[in-house]
């Protein structure tokens, strides 16, 4: 998984197949994670695409509702998600709100632990390798 912030960010390599994005509704406080995965592709078997497997929503509020066909479990709505990324993530970043937490191997640390925030646009794009860690 490569992770790169802002036009002149240096990207990271984060060596995980399968991980969690987190992260607190600034107003609502209402908690969501998504799970995701970086599988190859069948339409192109040489390009990795970044695939959402699941995801959960503390409650609901304003903003925050979960769709239709989500089930309620041990107070998370719980869905699969319709829409998978091919080309990654665009994560909205602010100094003025609590970062994301990334999670995988069973533990959940900032984002920023990994790449700082610049207070603008993350971008978590999906590769195999270091390697393929291009800037896109």
């Amino acid at each position: 998984m490569l992770l790169a912030s802002g036009p002149r960010a240096q990207p990271v390599f984060v060596p995980t197949e399968h991980f969690t994005l987190a992260w607190t509704h600034s107003i609502e406080k209402v908690r969501w994670e998504e799970d995701y995965a970086v599988e190859w592709s069948t339409a192109s078997p040489r390009q990795p695409v970044l695939r959402a497997k699941g995801a959960r929503v503390r409650g609901s509020a304003a903003g925050m509702e979960p769709p239709e066909d989500a089930v309620l479990r041990d107070g998370w709505y719980e869905y699969q998600p319709a829409t998978w990324s091919p080309q990654g993530l665009r994560l909205t970043r602010s100094a003025y709100t609590a970062d994301y937490e990334w999670c995988a191997n069973g533990r959940c640390d900032p984002l920023a632990r990994w790449l700082p925030s610049d207070g603008d646009i993350t971008l978590l794009t999906p590769c195999k390798t270091p390697s393929e860690a291009q800037p896109r």
